[in-house]
């Protein structure tokens, strides 16, 4: 399939993501991640149900083409996700866990609705919503069954990239020594609180 492009808002950063079995769409629920979309100002990026759709790849199928130096990365704790943007515009780009040898991205639609084919012509349809309980309304929960499959094909190729190397690509990671390739900046106590209270807070 066709590289699906990926840009910041200011089109500084640049890049696409390939189309693959690997890729699937999902909606999370997760106050975390409407945290950070809100500490980042959040306009269009949650939906009035309090969800952010995420394409859910391996970064293996991610490349960098251009503005690579404006990447940073944020963390809404010592301890949490590694959440990756872009610092000329503040774009939210993807979250990965602080492990490269777990070989997971989940890219924003934030990044990858500017001239391009609609998501569902290059990913598919929605497969699963996750962390429904969080949501700030009532939301559809995905099928025991639906939701099983896409668990499963997540979980596969997480072991795979991981049992055969392919971890090693990532332009996340230095892969040398497992360090993010960007200083990793901690929200402050006073930061976290006020983002998770604009979380919390329904509507775009």
């Amino acid at each position: 399939m066709h590289p699906h492009p990926l840009r910041c808002r200011c089109g500084q950063l640049r890049g696409s993501v390939t189309p693959s079995r690997a890729t699937q769409r999902i909606v999370c629920y997760c106050r975390d991640c409407r945290a950070f979309a809100r500490h980042l100002g959040g306009d269009g990026i949650v939906d009035a149900q309090g969800g952010i759709e995420i394409v859910a790849s391996r970064p293996s199928l991610l490349r960098f083409d251009a503005g690579l130096e404006s990447l940073a990365c944020l963390s809404l704790s010592p301890r949490g996700l590694l959440r990756w943007v872009a610092g000329c515009c503040g774009t939210p780009i993807g979250n990965t866990p602080r492990s490269p040898k777990f070989a997971y991205v989940g890219l924003l639609h934030s990044c990858l609705e500017h001239d391009a084919p609609p998501l569902p012509q290059s990913f598919g349809p929605l497969r699963m919503a996750v962390n429904t309980r969080s949501a700030l309304a009532p939301v559809r929960k995905t099928a025991a069954l639906a939701a099983a499959s896409s668990g499963v094909s997540l979980v596969t190729t997480l072991l795979g990239a991981r049992l055969g190397g392919g971890w090693r690509d990532n332009p996340f990671f230095d892969v040398d020594t497992a360090t993010p390739v960007r200083p990793v900046q901690v929200l402050t106590p006073q930061e976290r609180a006020l983002a998770y209270a604009a979380a919390d807070r329904a509507g775009h």
